[in-house]
């Protein structure tokens, strides 16, 4: 049954009958038959008093100044704040290897700012109350849209490396990507993470056959997705990394000694555990342009991804696709999947953003009835980011800088507290938006303010 409730209404109430109102007698001063001023109590909240104790025992509490390192990562609300205390702690050549870019770092900033480019279209009375995140990227389940990138280099940013990161992609449930550069085995990292999901990137090298062996070794360590990363014929301009002369390993200088000095904890986890080693190779001295320069095949076509299709026989998916027209071409040649990346800006200044290529590449995948995955990195720097990019038609995305801030910041309890962040600020954007699922979001949830 409906009730109508009839609002009380005091402006509609009937006035009193005057001649029931005796007259008051005017205050001596004023004349009579002019109205006397109105009385302007002052309510008692109001009324100044001294404090007493028991009001202010409750707002007194002081709390002992905690500087752990569990402590100094939960005080992160954000993966830009990891950021600030990474670099706090790493020296500046391994910081700079992470945070840099190519050339002028236009991509970089670019990719990032189209992330803030958007707006956000929210429904409303939607039932909220339960937020799924979960997905299924290439036929496995993940409980996360987000999986962990390849980087190279990994333990020269924290001696915990690929470990730590491997590790906590296992415990949130969601792929990690050795690189070919890993400062890890693959046998290693699979021993540190036997329940994980674990996929290998693999750089075609001049020398097939060492490829070939990368790529048994990584079926035989259970790896069941091969990524291959097509965007490096040549190595970028890295002008961070060349003004602070970084080389594999780090030298010690005299400016680096110095540097040293007030981030002894990173020196000294470097100098008492295991020499970097990589998953491709036992050792080198030199740059990393050089090294790229060196091993990686400038010769490389779409013959060779057909070699690749026949090798291997589980996923296999193409990164550094940065066109709609290579999308589709890897694909014709059997790529599983692509992933939508200018390698983080590290090679080609200017390239392509890769969100603003995104509706582009799922409309031709939709048009050409492929269920191809699209997966997309570079930029992402929040949860936010992550849901805009599902809405806009990414199947999954990848995180390689925001992981790695993690790991400088705190080892594997920073790349814990990487993923936390994560995962709550995508909760929290979808609830806002008003989808308790991941299929519910779509392109009429974000609109493109500069496009």
């Amino acid at each position: 049954m409906t009730h109508t409730i009839q609002p009380n209404n005091p402006e509609t109430a009937p006035a009193p009958d005057a001649t029931d109102i005796p007259a008051a007698p005017a205050p001596a001063g004023i004349p009579a038959g002019r109205p006397a001023p109105a009385a302007s109590a002052v309510p008692a909240a109001l009324k100044r008093r001294i404090p007493k104790y028991s009001d202010l025992a409750p707002l007194m509490q002081f709390k002992k100044p905690e500087f752990s390192k569990e402590a100094r990562l939960k005080r992160a609300s954000t993966i830009w704040e990891l950021r600030d205390i990474a670099k706090r702690r790493t020296p500046q050549a391994p910081f700079d290897y992470t945070d840099g870019a190519a050339e002028e770092e236009i991509t970089l900033g670019r990719a990032r700012q189209a992330f803030l480019d958007i707006e956000f279209r929210p429904g409303i009375l939607r039932n909220v109350s339960s937020i799924d995140l979960s997905t299924e990227i290439l036929g496995k389940p993940s409980r996360l849209p987000v999986g962990i990138a390849p980087t190279g280099f990994t333990r020269m940013m924290q001696s915990e490396g690929e470990y730590a990161g491997s590790q906590a992609a296992e415990a949130a449930g969601i792929p990690y990507t050795l690189s070919t550069m890993g400062t890890a085995s693959i046998e290693d990292v699979a021993a540190a993470a036997p329940n994980g999901h674990n996929w290998f990137q693999l750089y075609l090298w001049t020398d097939r056959d060492r490829s070939l062996e990368l790529i048994e070794r990584a079926a035989r360590a259970g790896n069941d997705t091969l990524m291959v990363t097509v965007d490096t014929a040549v190595a970028g301009a890295r002008l961070r990394d060349v003004r602070n002369g970084m080389t594999i390993p780090p030298a010690l200088t005299v400016k680096t000694v110095l540097d040293a000095s007030y981030r002894p904890a990173w020196w000294f986890n470097f100098l008492t555990h295991e020499p970097l080693t990589f998953a491709s190779l036992s050792r080198y001295t030199g740059t990393v342009a050089d090294l790229i320069n060196s091993m990686f095949d400038p010769t490389l076509t779409f013959e060779d991804l057909d070699w690749l299709r026949e090798t291997w026989k589980g996923k296999l998916v193409v990164k550094g696709i940065q066109t709609v027209e290579d999308a589709r071409r890897v694909v014709d040649h059997g790529a599983d999947g692509v992933v939508l990346s200018n390698h983080g800006g590290r090679q080609l200044d200017r390239a392509p953003i890769p969100f603003h290529l995104l509706p582009e590449v799922k409309q031709a995948f939709t048009a050409d009835n492929t269920d191809a995955a699209i997966m997309l990195d570079t930029g992402i720097m929040s949860g936010a980011d992550i849901v805009a990019a599902l809405a806009l038609g990414a199947d999954f995305t990848l995180i390689g800088r925001a992981y790695l801030y993690g790991l400088m910041a705190g080892g594997r309890a920073g790349v814990d507290r990487t993923l936390q962040i994560l995962e709550k600020d995508m909760a929290r954007t979808m609830a806002l938006l008003g989808v308790s699922r991941i299929s519910e979001l779509t392109p009429d949830h974000v609109r493109l303010l500069n496009k």
